[in-house]
């Protein structure tokens, strides 16, 4: 009989913590019901004495999914385990996460403390998490720059004091596979009591070996893995959930299964990527547009032959459907309607009728209707209560001449205009917009990505202002590439703190 390996996904709280890609509650209860269809067995929800939102959010989670475990993060601090014992006090299934650093690093400089200190403040949190809960989650942060006999003795001791699951992160990113395997092995050994828990891998991706070490620590005994949708995260991202589950399933000779259901992988990164306003990359593994292309004649000749000369995986089994509906400007409502399910989302009728307009303005500027657009489409009225909004924008460009736009925004109801020249079409649109808001902000980071190929495709436009001291993300979509870009600049501005 095949070993059970749980999933514990941690989009929503780690992969949340992404600059730009923050979601409101609504948002966080769509996709965390995705991840319930598509079979995780842990949603880590948040961290609850965070913010206010963080904390509602759990709530709101909590009552919202019926099977899944809902966990939510702390430090090992008994005011965070109160409020998160709170949060959680809806969910049918209940964990908390909490945890203290454990590398000679953290001990010195992050808390000024000793080895046994460590020990004693660990114990202490798992024992009054207990209080409240019956399945405690542990995390020794930083584990894989922790010397393995004392990162034992640590792991023993909160298994004593009642940890279910000890987490073991590799939080840089820093450790080889083979390193990490080893120190996953000589815990399953030297653990006194490890039997009694469940050993957790939580890998980053800082040296590109996330996934590597993830599966590394599986195969020498891990039987959690924490991972993220499209691998999402702090800095360069955490281990992405569907690369695990399709080495699972490709490798038979590993006897490990879990509860994924593969088909809704593709629809639930479409979802994730669409709501938090983050592109996959196009040479992703799994879910990536290029994941199944193949461009080399060689490849093609050989696919063309037998598809499994060059393709381990059926397209089918990770929910990309080549016999797709085609959508088009003749397509109804019921098309739209299905391929929406087909990715995810279940909108009111309210909601459907305003993307389905949305949807035929789009299709007379364009052949054909990707995902991504449809994706685009559905989260586009998340900027209907904008304060500022663009009304017209017309632009003169050309090789030899100087760049000239003219917009209008409607600020509140009020109409203003302006007119600027600048160094390409985009720059004279944003100093045009800088005229009529009239505050010093600055421009940081500037980012554009068609999300198909072709030359009539939606462009999708991330920035990133510093006004007041402060960072913030907008995002634009649209056919128009400057009229994007204008999008995004004024969701920045939308954002601003009054």
């Amino acid at each position: 009989m095949s070993d059970r390996l749980f999933i514990f996904d941690t989009t929503l709280r780690d992969g949340e913590q992404v600059p730009g890609c923050q979601l409101n509650t609504v948002e966080k209860i769509q996709v965390a019901r995705q991840l319930e269809a598509l079979g995780v067995d842990v949603i880590e929800a948040g961290f609850p004495i965070s913010s206010p939102g963080d904390f509602n959010s759990v709530i709101e989670i909590s009552k919202a999914v019926t099977w899944p475990t809902i966990c939510a993060l702390t430090r090992a601090v008994q005011k965070d385990i109160d409020v998160a014992a709170e949060a959680l006090k809806y969910a049918r299934h209940k964990r908390i996460h909490t945890g203290i650093g454990t590398s000679d690093s953290h001990i010195k400089f992050k808390f000024n403390s000793t080895r046994e200190e460590i020990i004693e403040r660990a114990v202490a949190a798992v024992k009054y998490a207990k209080r409240y809960v019956e399945d405690v989650e542990f995390y020794a942060e930083d584990a894989g720059r922790t010397d393995n006999e004392y990162l034992a003795r640590v792991i023993e001791s909160v298994v004593k004091a009642g940890a279910t699951v000890v987490n073991i992160p590799d939080t840089t990113g820093y450790c080889l596979p083979e390193e990490y395997g080893a120190k996953i092995k000589y815990l399953m050994e030297h653990v006194d009591g490890i039997h009694k828990a469940v050993i957790s891998t939580h890998c980053h991706n800082d040296l590109g070996m996330a996934t590597a070490n993830t599966i590394s620590g599986v195969l020498n005994g891990a039987r959690q893995v924490e991972v993220t949708i499209n691998g999402i995260g702090e800095r360069a991202g955490n281990t992405s959930l569907e690369e695990v589950a399709m080495i699972l399933r490709c490798h038979n000779d590993i006897d490990i299964d879990t509860n994924i259901n593969t088909q809704k992988i593709y629809p639930t990164s479409r979802m994730v990527s669409s709501l938090m306003n983050m592109p996959v990359q196009p040479n992703k593994a799994i879910v990536g547009r290029n994941a199944f292309a193949h461009s080399s004649g060689i490849h093609q000749d050989g696919v063309l032959k037998n598809v499994q000369t060059y393709e381990i995986i059926d397209p089918k089994d990770v929910g990309i459907d080549d016999n797709a509906i085609v959508l088009t400007a003749r397509s109804g409502r019921a098309a739209l309607k299905h391929r929406l399910h087909l990715l995810g989302l279940d909108l009111a009728q309210d909601k459907l009728d305003k993307v389905y307009e949305d949807f035929l303005k789009l299709a007379d500027k364009k052949k054909d209707i990707s995902d991504d657009d449809i994706m685009v489409l559905a989260g586009a009225d998340r900027n209907v209560n904008h304060h500022i909004k663009l009304e017209y924008l017309q632009v003169t460009s050309g090789v030899g001449v100087r760049s000239v736009a003219s917009l209008g925004l409607n600020i509140s109801g009020e109409h203003f205009e302006a007119a600027a020249t600048g160094n390409g079409p985009v720059d004279a649109a944003i100093k045009a917009v800088k005229q009529i808001i009239k505050r010093q902000m600055t421009l940081k980071e500037f980012t554009i990505q068609a999300i198909s190929k072709g030359s009539d495709d939606v462009g999708k436009v991330h920035m990133q202002v510093d006004y007041d001291g402060q960072m913030y993300y907008g995002f634009g979509a649209n056919t128009d590439i400057i009229a994007a870009s204008v999008e995004a600049y004024i969701d920045c501005i939308n954002k601003f703190r009054k």
